[in-house]
């Protein structure tokens, strides 16, 4: 069975083939499920022009936050960015490039790209700067924006618990974005508070089935 385990490692051993120009998956939902461990170790690793692919950019001097205002990003792809207020100056100076995605339609895009499908219909919008630029079907009578997949080179996620093959529990709201960016990258490394023996998890408290899952990194907080 141990061939099965995935190997667990130091959170700077875990990012360092992270290169420049990468794009990566941020799990978590402003403060919650956001993988701050992993997070620090990019900072350190200096890994520069990413992109950034997260629901929002957190804070300037909390999580992921702290990779736009280093300096390390050159685009993000998220719902919004209101509260970080370096996100926002270097947008409005033309130094960060932000693809605004409505939320709903974020989840769906990872989805697609995790899932193998080849984008995704949806009305949300329509008439709006959302729309321009790309393709609208007419099926049905009822106009649809059709809205590419979404994919990265790494995602880096955080759950409560792991076990030592890699199967995912994450606590209340720690799911949000992480379930589903560990289908759509191509390395995918979990950030977690407890690792267990295979077994510890109940089958039914499974979220992320550990197939999913290349690294394992403890969490320093």
């Amino acid at each position: 069975m141990g061939s099965f385990f995935k190997p667990v490692m130091s959170p700077e051993e875990a990012v360092k083939d992270i290169p420049d120009g990468a794009t990566i998956m941020v799990g978590g939902f402003n403060i919650g499920g956001v993988p701050y461990t992993l997070i620090e170790a990019l900072l350190q690793h200096g890994v520069k022009d990413l992109t950034l692919i997260c629901n929002d950019t957190a804070y300037e001097d909390v999580g992921h936050g702290k990779l736009i205002a280093n300096g390390q990003v050159k685009k993000v792809i998220a719902s919004h960015i209101g509260l970080n207020k370096v996100t926002q100056k270097l947008y409005n100076e033309g130094k960060l490039d932000v693809e605004f995605v409505p939320q709903g339609t974020l989840a769906e895009r990872i989805r697609a790209g995790g899932f193998g499908l080849g984008g995704v219909l949806t009305p949300t919008g329509l008439g709006t700067l959302a729309e321009e630029g790309k393709q609208v079907l007419e099926i049905n009578g009822k106009r649809y924006i059709l809205e590419l997949p979404l994919r990265a080179d790494f995602a880096l996620i955080k759950a409560k618990k792991a076990d030592r093959m890699g199967n995912l529990y994450y606590w209340g709201n720690a799911r949000n974005f992480n379930p589903l960016m560990a289908f759509a990258a191509d390395v995918v490394i979990a950030e977690v508070e407890e690792l267990v023996e295979v077994g510890e998890i109940d089958p039914n408290d499974v979220h992320t089935p550990g197939i999913l899952v290349d690294r394992i990194v403890l969490s320093r907080r």
